[in-house]
């Protein structure tokens, strides 16, 4: 047994106490959740269509954004610096277009819920102030109001994957699963982050600056696989994959481009599922706490 894997099992212990302990405390934001996806739905429905309310193309430029920023980088990397094309871990090239696209539609939902969930609550401090009213859910009205987008970009990268000729595998089924990987992890930095930005309003600007600048420690724009990493210190590669949106990212490439399974490595999922449930479990314990001042603040 490797001491990663000593780590690990200690680590999983740990937190399967802290959930015993606080399990009902836990599971009250997700079970409102649940109880209330009609008026999620209608919240984030009406959430994205107030982003661009009185703009002649509306919602269409929730659209058009991602679209332009994958072919500026797409331009700036393969074009104007010749980026060649990347392989995965299990060797299989693509073009970069291809191997960026694959990459950054995890980057953007999750850096997009993030930084407007963070927001969530100062920018529905009417509803906050309602005594009836389930403010648990206001953070994930605007993670849902961001998957719309998130969507359509999964089918427009699948279309891209399509026009160079890369057809559907019974690999591409592990989508859902890298998407619900996504939503867990932005759900429990977003709960954290949203009710501490109501005391703390800087947060909000923090965390668009930390988002900024993982966007570079995610292996999005370059390859970790590449041989030129591999010169790098094994410590530092260790520090890079314990990013969980590592795992995301390189799922989401291993799936479209190499056709890896979910569990191929099994220690960094692990690893990932116990940060990410940490993650939801602290975030959602900050929330609590914090929930009863909320509307004295606001």
């Amino acid at each position: 047994m490797t001491p990663m894997q000593i780590f690990l099992i200690a680590a999983y212990v740990l937190l399967l106490v802290f959930y015993i302990v606080n399990w009902k405390a836990i599971m009250e934001i997700p079970k409102d959740i649940f109880g209330n996806l009609r008026l999620i739905r209608a919240l984030a429905k009406n959430d994205m269509k107030s982003k661009f309310a009185g703009s002649y193309l509306g919602v269409v430029w929730a659209f058009i954004q991602p679209v332009v920023t994958v072919f500026v980088y797409w331009f700036v990397f393969e074009k104007a610096l010749g980026a060649a094309a990347q392989s995965t871990k299990a060797g299989i090239e693509a073009p970069y277009v291809l191997w960026l696209i694959a990459g950054i539609v995890s980057w953007f939902y999750f850096s997009e819920a993030v930084s407007t969930g963070t927001n969530a609550l100062i920018s529905y401090d009417y509803l906050v102030k309602k005594v009836v009213f389930k403010i648990d859910v206001l953070p994930f009205v605007r993670m849902i109001s961001c998957l719309f987008v998130h969507l359509f970009f999964i089918g427009f990268t699948l279309v891209m994957f399509l026009i160079y000729g890369y057809y559907p595998t019974i690999d591409w089924l592990q989508i859902p699963y890298y998407l619900l990987c996504t939503i867990v992890l932005a759900a429990g930095i977003v709960y954290a982050t949203s009710a501490v930005a109501v005391f703390f309003r800087d947060l909000i600007q923090l965390v668009t600056i930390f988002l900024q600048l993982m966007i570079w420690a995610t292996p999005i724009m370059w390859n970790i696989n590449a041989e030129s990493m591999q010169k790098l210190s094994p410590v530092l590669l260790t520090i890079l994959k314990m990013n969980p949106m590592f795992y995301i990212v390189n799922g989401y490439r291993e799936t479209l481009i190499g056709g890896a399974p979910f569990w191929a490595d099994g220690e960094l999922m692990a690893w990932f599922w116990w940060i990410t449930l940490l993650l939801f479990g602290v975030g959602v314990m900050i929330f609590r706490k914090l929930r009863v001042h909320f509307a004295d603040v606001l």
